[in-house]
Formats: C-alpha cells, sequence, structure tokens
C-alpha cells in the first residue's frame, strides 16, 4: 500500500478507537482530524511523502472555510425548526389524545393495542421526526397499559421501540435533510422519495403484529372490560386524528405542492405545534423556554458532529480518500449490485457501533460517488442507504431507540426483554431494505410523478 492509503486506513481506524474510549463524537472527528493534519505535514517535510495537499499549514485555513459554508447553508436552518416543531408536539398534548381514543377503539382486538402505538407512531413520524421524543413518549403512553392487559413484554417492547425510529425515515426527517445537504440533492426529492418506503415499513409492522397476535394468543391478548363501539367514539377518534394530519399537510403538503421549501415548511411546522398547544391548553412560559433549551441542545449537539465530520472529510479527502475508496469498490468481484450490498452491509455492521448522524455524515459521502459512476440514480441511493441506517436505532450495543426506552420503561421491563422483542422488526426492516433494492420505483415513482 501506498503512504496514502496507509494514512486513509490509519485515519479511520484511529477515529473507530478514539469513539470506544467514550470520547464525545464531535471532539474525536476534530481531534482526528487535525492529528493526521499535522502527521501528513510532518511526513512530507521529513520524508517526502506524497500526501496530496497536506504539504503545509494552509489545511487548517481550509477548515475555517468549509466550517464556514457549512453555518451559513440556509438547507440547515430547517433543522432547528422541525426540532422545535417535533418537542412542541410532544408538549402539545395531541399524542395523549389519540392514545386514549386508539385503546378504546382498536383495544378491544388481539393485538389492538400495539396496532394503535403503530399508528400513532406514523403519525408522530409524519409529524415530528424526533426519534427519541417518540420512543419515550410512546413508552410512557402504552407500555404500562400494553403490560396491565397482559401483553409479553418482548412484544410490547418491540413494537414501542420500532414505532419511534419511523421518524427517521418518513418524512419531514431530519435525517434525510442532513443527507440532501451533505450529497448536495434537493430536500424534496428525498421526503418524496422517502415515503413510500416509510409507509411500507409501517404496513410491516401492522402485519405482523396481527399476524403474531392471531398465531400466538398470548403474545397480545385481548381486553374483555372495554365498553361497546359507539359512533361518539369513532367521531372523536377521527376529531383526535384531524389536528396531526393538518400538520402533516401543511407541513409535507407545502413542500411536496412547491408552495413553500422545506425550510419555509420547517417554520409553518414550528409555528403549527405552537398553536396546536395552545389550543389545547398546554402552552406556556415554562413550555415554551423547555423546548426553546431543548431544542438548542439538539442543535448544537448535530452541528458539533456537523463541524467535526466536515474536519474528517476534508483530511480525508487531502489524503486521497475518495479515490482509495473509489478503486477499493470498483475491485470488488461482485458487479454493480454485488457493490451496493456490500456498502449497505458495512451501513448495518457500522450501525452496532456509530449513531445514524455518524455514518450518514462521514460514510454515505465516500461511497454515494461511486454509486453514481456506476450509473444508480442518487436518489434511490440516498433512501435505500436511510432505510439501512434506520436499524442502527435497534441493533444493540448503541440502539438509542433501546436505550431511550429502558430509561422510561416500567421496571419489570429488563434490557433483554426489549433486545429480544426488537429482533423480528430489525428482521421487517431488511425486508425494506431488500423491497426497495428490489423495486427502485418504490422510491422514484413519487418525485417522477410530482415533477
Amino acid at each position: 500500500m501506498e503512504t496514502n492509503e496507509i494514512l486513509v486506513v490509519a485515519m479511520l481506524v484511529s477515529f473507530i478507537a478514539v469513539i470506544f474510549t467514550g470520547i464525545p463524537v464531535a471532539w474525536a472527528l476534530a481531534g482526528v482530524s487535525i492529528a493526521f493534519s499535522f502527521i501528513a505535514i510532518w511526513g512530507f517535510e521529513s520524508f517526502g511523502w506524497d500526501t496530496y495537499f497536506l504539504t503545509d499549514m494552509r489545511i487548517f485555513g481550509v477548515f475555517v472555510q468549509r466550517i464556514w459554508g457549512q453555518m451559513s447553508n440556509w438547507i440547515l436552518v430547517a433543522l432547528p425548526m422541525f426540532i422545535f416543531m417535533g418537542l412542541m408536539l410532544e408538549r402539545s398534548g395531541v399524542t395523549e389524545k389519540l392514545m386514549a381514543n386508539f385503546i378504546q377503539l382498536f383495544g378491544r382486538f388481539r393485538g389492538g393495542l400495539a396496532l394503535g402505538v403503530v399508528l400513532i407512531g406514523i403519525l408522530l413520524a409524519a409529524s415530528t421526526g424526533i426519534v427519541g421524543a417518540s420512543v419515550v413518549l410512546l413508552a410512557l403512553l402504552s407500555m404500562p397499559i400494553m403490560l396491565q392487559q397482559g401483553y409479553n413484554k418482548g412484544f410490547a417492547s418491540g413494537v414501542v421501540a420500532s414505532a419511534g425510529t419511523l421518524g427517521i425515515l418518513i418524512p419531514p426527517s431530519i435525517m434525510l435533510i442532513i443527507m440532501a445537504d451533505q450529497m448536495s440533492v434537493s430536500v424534496g426529492n428525498l421526503f418524496m422519495g422517502a415515503l413510500i418506503p416509510g409507509l411500507m415499513l409501517g404496513m410491516f409492522y401492522i402485519i405482523y403484529i396481527m399476524g403474531a397476535a392471531t398465531l400466538f394468543k398470548t403474545l397480545a391478548p385481548a381486553p374483555t372490560d372495554l365498553p361497546p363501539v359507539t359512533a361518539k367514539l369513532i367521531i372523536d377518534t377521527l376529531l383526535a386524528v384531524l389536528p396531526p394530519l393538518l400538520l402533516i399537510f401543511a407541513v409535507l403538503g407545502s413542500i411536496f405542492f412547491g408552495f413553500a421549501t422545506p425550510t419555509e415548511a420547517s417554520g409553518v411546522g414550528a409555528f403549527g405545534a405552537t398553536l396546536l398547544a395552545a389550543l389545547n391548553g398546554r402552552l406556556s412560559w415554562e413550555v415554551l423556554k423547555d423546548v426553546g433549551m431543548k431544542t438548542t441542545l439538539t442543535t448544537a449537539f448535530i452541528f458539533g458532529i456537523f463541524l467535526g465530520a466536515t474536519m474528517f472529510a476534508v483530511v480525508m479527502r487531502q489524503l486521497g480518500g475518495d479515490d482509495f475508496i473509489t478503486q477499493s469498490l470498483q475491485s470488488l468481484p461482485f458487479g454493480p449490485n454485488g457493490v451496493i450490498l456490500t456498502i449497505l452491509f458495512i451501513a448495518f455492521l457500522a450501525g452496532f457501533f456509530l449513531d445514524w448522524l455518524e455514518i450518514s455524515l462521514i460514510m454515505l459521502p465516500l461511497v454515494a460517488p461511486v454509486v453514481v459512476l456506476m450509473g444508480f440514480d442518487q436518489i434511490w441511493f440516498i433512501v435505500l442507504f436511510a432505510v439501512v441506517l434506520q436499524t442502527s436505532f435497534l441493533t444493540p450495543p448503541v440502539g438509542f431507540s433501546l436505550f431511550y426506552l429502558k430509561g422510561v420503561a416500567p421496571k419489570e421491563v429488563t434490557i433483554i426483554d426489549i433486545y429480544k422483542g426488537v429482533i423480528p422488526f430489525v428482521a421487517l426492516q431488511m425486508l425494506a431494505v431488500l423491497m426497495v433494492f428490489l423495486f427502485p420505483q418504490l422510491v422514484l415513482w413519487l418525485p417522477d410523478r410530482v415533477y
């Protein structure tokens, strides 16, 4: 291997090693980048290493230029607004009304409570995009009731954790906004491309829940003490569903029909969520202050990783990492489809140890250009990659949804129950990956029709 290739591999390995020490990801990315900048400069000056442009201290000026470019990007203005929308919707009381009505309407059937959780998860996904908030809210509202009705602990845990992760794929998704920024593609195209796969995955969950509850009677028994279904209950349920549906239409509809950019639509969503909280009597100065603080902290965390990843990408490219990755993938003896599957498999394995954000910012920009060179559609591949990354929320040991759930679940639910419960849902996620891989029109049909 040449010096550049050795440095590229050493840089990737060093980053992974530093992550396992517990150092925050943002600092790990920035620290490794600065360290290898000095190593490359020292090697060029001392031994004449051919390290592309890393030959003097001007690389640190490049850092400043790229970071400034990221911070002045108008697309990323949508991030804090969508985060604010999700957190405010969580405090608005809309979900509590949905859960109360869904329990009475669907809870009388085997698996009905779990079905209600998934349906609410889909509505939350299409109106918030915040996985942590969705998982915690669904767990607090549904887990005690499902366990009280005799639901299997693992089954109930898997339903809540998987339903909460739908928000990372179904638009408006924070992950898709970041991917669009990294790959310089239209956010609206990614939103439209991910809509059908996201809804399809939710449908897989529903089919599995109803099938498992029917086949295994003790998994999700039907309660016997619910009052009969009345016209009032049906009307109340429809009225409870109406506010989040209107919010979804206001945000996604304005993007899909060309009335607003994603950045403008995020402002509409933030205002709409605040209005719902006010109409439900949940809006106060304390709520506004708390949501604002959490929005600021979450945004700062994301942008911290953004800046570290920007530095990492600069050094990786200056060392010739793009060429090394391209040559390595093109030399695989599997053909174009085999290269795609290899990339997805590596991303799936990385999800066991890294968060989706690090994988999106580091791995996706390195592999996506290779995929485009092989003739594949970029929007299709990014959505396919996003579906794979959704598994990172459910795969131990770093599955964030599992930790969110464990933190608020009843004490009798163990981490082993949660691990067992999510296995079928990870398998369903991989089935969704296979479907998107085999049938690209699941992604491309809606953008093609709209444009």
